[in-house]
């Protein structure tokens, strides 16, 4: 068995392997190799000769404090039930100590997820709200904005104790949804039918029936920050503290 960081020789392989895991168009995985993907952040498991398990991580800060926010972690089907993802991520625990990183986060995609990742340190440390609504009647006063300029309104409405998630992360988040801005808003979003998907919404969660019209939507599914629903999990690895919001999950 080896664990090891990927050689570029290893990148289709990678690929596939999330492309069996969770079901994402090429285009999409495509993207996350042209904006985030670093292989000095990305540890995978080859095991008979094949690849096994993989996992990546993108840069995020609480504060001071440097966190790895760990994403796409998957088995190959053939290889599940021998407790390979667990020696990955002790694996990339013990890296993440190494470079001084003070806690790893990441967003569990099922209850079964959550479970899991209890057994290997985490815990619950932060929640959402999710919620439908119809457009209103008049339209948000908005525009669409680069990475950069989402970055900082983001980091003005950023609830207290937040994650930071700049760079890369937000070279990913814009690589497939737009970003908008208003006075008192800010919001990551995809359409699809007619239809709008936001994945973040933060500042004033009124505002939704008003980018739905502004956007000539009928209606819309938001998430943003609340107490409803178990959404990231937190691991301190150097003695770090952990965030009491982190919203952008690249789902």
């Amino acid at each position: 068995m080896i664990i090891d960081a990927p050689a570029q020789a290893r990148i289709s392989q990678l690929k596939a392997l999330w492309k069996e895991s969770f079901s994402d168009p090429d285009s999409f995985i495509d993207l996350f190799f042209k904006t985030a993907y670093d292989p000095r952040q990305c540890e995978f498991l080859i095991m008979d000769g094949q690849l096994a398990a993989a996992l990546y991580w993108l840069d995020c800060d609480r504060g001071e404090e440097k966190l790895a926010y760990i994403y796409a972690v998957a088995t190959a089907e053939a290889f599940q039930g021998r407790g390979l993802c667990r020696q990955l991520m002790d694996r990339t625990h013990q890296a993440l100590k190494a470079r001084d990183y003070a806690g790893a986060v990441l967003v569990p995609g099922s209850e079964s997820l959550f479970r899991m990742y209890e057994k290997m340190g985490y815990a619950v440390c932060s929640h959402v709200r999710e919620w439908e609504c119809a457009a209103s009647t008049m339209p948000a006063a908005m525009k669409k904005l680069t990475a950069g300029e989402y970055a900082e309104l983001r980091r003005k409405l950023l609830p207290e104790n937040g994650t930071l998630q700049e760079g890369k992360s937000l070279s990913y988040l814009a690589s497939y949804a737009q970003l908008w801005g208003g006075n008192d808003f800010c919001a990551a979003l995809m359409q699809e039918d007619g239809r709008v998907i936001c994945t973040e919404l933060l500042g004033n969660a009124d505002r939704a029936p008003e980018i739905l019209a502004a956007l000539g939507a009928e209606t819309g599914s938001f998430r943003g920050p609340g107490t409803e629903k178990p959404f990231a999990m937190y691991r301190t690895l150097n003695g770090g503290t952990a965030p009491d919001y982190f919203g952008l999950a690249f789902d």
